[in-house]
This record gives structure tokens, sequence and C-alpha cells, in this order.
């Protein structure tokens, strides 16, 4: 949890900024954004109205990092994907939204049978607290219910790199902060932190999956509960620019694979358990916003493995649009 308590302490040593200094500062009706990379909003649409943010990426790892944080070399590969938001405004104050998921593996090293395939399917409902007001030290809050549906593939693989589902449901809750404050310049700096804690059903196994089982196995994964901070940052350089960084820490509790293998002919299948223990990971998603107005806009930036143990680590460019209408 060190990682995660780091996150509050940046974000509550920045609170003094609030009072700003008494120079001509930006009104918030002059600043557009698209948002971070990673943080979704807390301010609900409103009714009636929609979002549409699709995300386009490349995934390419750069080590495999172990339990001690010892990285190790990983053949190089790229796996393209979209992840796309869908937020209806149904009333004052909720939101309802879809993220459906979708990936295209090249195994690079000149390797055959590059695949497309659908991810995960998540639903989510969103309700907004309290509204951030001008002079005043409240941020916008929301509370934000969501449930991942295991659409897609995760065994029976003919190769690991297939799987681009969990085969598990997973249920998350998030708390969802959104302030802003003057800078010294008086361009403003929109500042949002949001906590999720999920936790996830066990997965049927039968054959090689995306938990490392082989040909042959029959069992189940239980994937272990997730803890994720972000804190985000954007600040307005003009009406059309905005710079923005993610600080990302995640906390993954051991998932436990239990099952069999088929033995020698006459023999009862040999029993098959494995931990594949907890992990935490840090990124840091830079990114460069350019809003063609209010309801248009444009981020294209990257999220970079920091540090971590028990993950791969990744650098993940990504390009987003964001329309509200």
């Amino acid at each position: 949890m060190k990682q995660i308590w780091a996150v509050f302490a940046v974000m509550m040593a920045l609170a003094p900024s609030h009072a700003g200094a008494e120079i001509a500062r930006q009104s918030l009706d002059d600043a557009w954004w698209t948002g971070p990379l990673l943080a979704p909003g807390a301010g609900a649409l409103p009714p009636g109205h929609v979002l549409f943010e699709p995300y386009f990426y490349d995934a390419i790892p750069t080590a495999s990092v172990d339990a001690h944080g010892v990285s190790h070399p990983v053949p190089r590969s790229d796996t393209f994907g979209s992840q796309s938001y869908l937020i209806y405004g149904v009333a004052d104050r909720f939101t309802l939204g879809l993220i459906p998921r979708f990936a295209y593996k090249n195994p690079g090293n000149g390797a055959s049978g590059a695949s497309i395939a659908a991810g995960d399917l998540s639903l989510q409902g969103q309700y907004q607290l309290t509204q951030f007001e001008e002079g005043h030290w409240l941020p916008t809050i929301a509370l934000n219910l969501g449930e991942t549906f295991p659409v897609g593939a995760y065994d029976r693989l003919n190769r690991p790199g297939d799987g681009f589902g969990t085969g598990a449901y997973a249920t998350a809750l998030s708390l969802y902060s959104q302030s802003y404050f003057w800078m010294p310049d008086g361009r403003l700096l929109r500042a949002r932190l949001n906590l999720t804690y999920t936790v996830s059903d066990s997965a049927d196994l039968t054959g090689m999956s995306v938990y490392g089982t082989e040909a042959g196995f029959t069992g189940h994964a239980s994937p272990g509960s997730s803890a994720v901070a972000d804190l985000a940052f954007e600040y307005s350089i003009d009406r059309n620019w905005v710079a923005a960084v993610d600080f990302w820490a995640e906390e993954d509790a051991n998932t436990h694979v239990a099952g069999s293998m088929p033995s020698l002919p006459g023999l009862p299948p040999a029993a098959v358990e494995n931990d594949l223990g907890r992990a935490h990971v840090l990124y840091v998603a830079p990114a460069v916003e350019y809003n063609f107005s209010a309801s248009f806009g444009v981020i294209a930036g990257a999220r970079i493995f920091v540090t971590g143990a028990n993950k791969t680590a990744t650098v993940i460019p990504l390009i987003a649009f964001n329309y509200v209408h």
C-alpha cells in the first residue's frame, strides 16, 4: 500500500494552492478539457447527453518483472487494441456507461497466427454526490459501480497470448473526485483522484489459459482482489492545448489456480496447485491534449511502467478522441 499512500500525500501537498495568487485568473468557462489518459471524470452528463471516447493503443512488453522486482528480458511483441467509453446521462447526477474492448495480437519474431478478438465487456453506473464551486474547498465527488462480464477468450487457447479476457465476473466500486486549482500564472490545473477496489468471481479453466495453465489442464482460477489509486493532473496551457499526466498505483492480491493434469494410463490425474503471487505496479502516463471545442478533443500519450513486482513491464502508446453531444 505504500505507493497508494504516497499518492494521497502528493494530493494533500497540493491543496494549499487552491487559494491562488491575486492575479488575473483563467475562468472555468475558458478552459476546454479532454481528460487525462487513465482517470475518468467525477462529473455527470446532463440528462439525454452522450459521451463517446474511443481509445486506441499498442501494448509493448519491455520486461518480465519477478516477485523480487528483478527484470528479465521478453520477446518483442505488439498487442493493438481499443477500449471505448459510451456514457449516457440518464437523470440529474446519474449516468450509465458501456465499455467494450477489442485487441489484435502480433506475436512478433516471425511468428504467424495473429488474431483479433473481443475482450471483456464492462457496464457501469455512476452517481454524482457533490459539485465543485469556485471559492469552495469541496471537490466534485462521485460513486461508480461497475460490473465486468467475461466475454473475452481466456482458456482453450492455442497460445497464451491469444487470450484477451479473464473468464471471471468482476465487480468494481470506485470513488472519483475532481477539483480545480489556480497556478501562480493564473492558469487552471484540474486534478482528479480516483480510488477503485475490485473483487472477482472464480473462472473455470480448460487447457491453455491466460493463467499459465497448459493443454490438458482442467480446474479453476480464483483471481485476487485489486486496489487502485489514480492521481491525475491537467494544466491548461491555453484554451486548446492541455498538458496531462496520471500517476497510477495498483496492488493485486494473490491469484490461486487449482486443478489437474492427465497422468500416465491407469493412474489418476495429477493434482495441480499454483499461486501466482501478490503484485504491485506504478505507472506514469504523460499526455498532450488538443481541444477543438468544448465538446470535442483528442489526447495522445503513453502509459509507462515505472516500478513493480510480479508484473510484465510495458510501454503503451495511446490516442483517444472525446466527443460530447
